[in-house]
């Protein structure tokens, strides 16, 4: 088991100089972009020409802080991918735990998308006992499957010319005979199948680069595998469901 993780986090290691060089070659250039406008500007002597240097060195250094972010993100989720099961596991309500990541995922997607609004349904099983899990581990799943959610809901409203689209996100949790299951639904812009092989693939990102880094759902899977469970993805091109299993032992 252990000799798994290490070759996982070698694996990911190399993963990550390989995604990391991009970013960094973008601050280098653009850094040696912002020495040589620092050098013209202390030359020019027209206003006007001055003004628009200044304009140029404000956007190089905008660019910079963008790829520094993305390099800075890239490291801090393989940081994550490393500590998964570091945590210490202990009685969670399930149904809560869900509820309060629903909220922030919400609130926080309004905050970053304003004009946002969604439909949302619960159903929570009323029936579920505690389970012995990480919480901050399995909080952190929960969060990374809405916040793909709501994307992608934000997407299709974005572009669709269909007037009536309605984005709605249902959430679920229900006890099965051995294990629980946590199911998180969309009504957004669907998965493919070929993509659906590749989502759980570290780096692999349908997103844009300043969206993400391609390591939220390969984390979110490592973490249930952790717990002996799985994570399961199933699209239509209508809907498409996340299934969380967490084992009752």
């Amino acid at each position: 088991m252990e000799q798994e993780k290490l070759a996982s986090l070698g694996a990911l290691a190399a993963g990550v100089a390989h995604e990391i060089q991009n970013p960094l070659n973008f601050v280098n250039n653009f850094s040696e972009l912002g020495t040589e406008l620092i050098d013209e500007l202390a030359t020019e002597k027209d206003e006007e020409a001055r003004l628009q240097l200044l304009s140029d060195l404000k956007e190089n250094l905008g660019k910079i802080n963008q790829h520094g972010k993305r390099a800075d993100a890239i490291v801090k989720n393989m940081l994550m991918h490393s500590r998964t099961e570091s945590g210490t596991r202990q009685l969670t309500d399930i149904n809560k735990l869900c509820e309060e990541a629903l909220g922030f995922s919400f609130h926080a997607t309004q905050a970053k998308y304003k004009g946002f609004s969604c439909d949302i349904e619960k159903h929570f099983s009323t029936n579920l006992e505690e389970l012995s899990v990480v919480p901050g581990d399995i909080s952190r799943v929960v969060l990374n499957m809405m916040n793909n959610a709501f994307y992608s809901m934000y997407q299709k409203k974005l572009n669709s010319t269909d007037s009536n689209y309605k984005p709605k996100l249902t959430l679920s949790t229900f006890r099965g005979p051995d294990r629980t299951l946590i199911t998180i639904t969309d009504n957004g812009l669907g998965i493919p199948a070929d993509v659906q092989q590749k989502l759980f693939e570290p780096f692999f990102t349908t997103k844009p680069a300043n969206e993400g880094t391609g390591l939220g759902l390969s984390i979110s899977y490592d973490i249930i595998k952790a717990h002996g469970g799985k994570i399961t993805v199933k699209s239509d091109g209508n809907e498409t469901a996340f299934v969380i299993e967490l084992r009752i032992s």
